[in-house]
């Protein structure tokens, strides 16, 4: 594999981790929150260190679809490819936390294999939106012109680097 194919795909893998919203973050945040008697995450908070502040996932991928069509500079030729692109990040979003939401409501009468169980469909599903969003923002970058290509990674590179100082700190806190 050359080094250019590798960056690019190191890029889109950066990327789907900071385009979708902390579903794994939030899927652990939302069985802590059930068994607190709390309200899940998105029904009113964000997610702590989130990178996207918002009171619910949908808000938390809009302003995330927004933050990033001003950070890579979308032009109007590259409108549809972007459209296609935010449209996953939206479904994947609700689709999620749909699966969250389902998972919550099953955690009280289900046991604990059944609970791993149910984790690992989580995890599955989210792995196969990755794989669609991947897919979506690869038409996109292929697009861009090479300008822009390497201040779309430099924007990947900078907010990676930002969630993991922040997940570091995080883990640091809890142990």
């Amino acid at each position: 594999m050359t080094t250019k194919m590798s960056h690019r795909l190191v890029s889109v893998a950066m990327f789907a981790l900071l385009a979708l919203p902390a579903n794994a973050a939030m899927a652990q945040s939302t069985q802590s929150a059930a068994a607190q008697g709390g309200p899940p995450p998105g029904a009113g908070s964000p997610i702590a260190g989130h990178p996207v502040t918002g009171k619910t996932a949908e808000e938390r991928v809009e302003r995330r679809i927004k933050e990033l069509h001003a950070q890579l500079h979308i032009t109007p030729a590259q409108q549809a490819q972007w459209s296609q692109f935010a449209e996953v990040m939206r479904q994947n979003a609700r689709d999620m936390d749909q699966a969250v939401m389902q998972r919550v409501q099953q955690l009280e009468t289900i046991n604990a294999v059944q609970n791993m169980q149910s984790y690992q469909q989580l995890a599955e599903e989210h792995a196969q939106h990755v794989q669609k969003l991947c897919q979506a923002f690869e038409n996109l970058y292929n697009g861009m012109p090479d300008q822009q290509k390497q201040l779309t990674d430099q924007v990947f590179r900078a907010n990676v680097e930002k969630q993991a100082q922040g997940g570091q700190s995080h883990r640091g806190r809890n142990g």
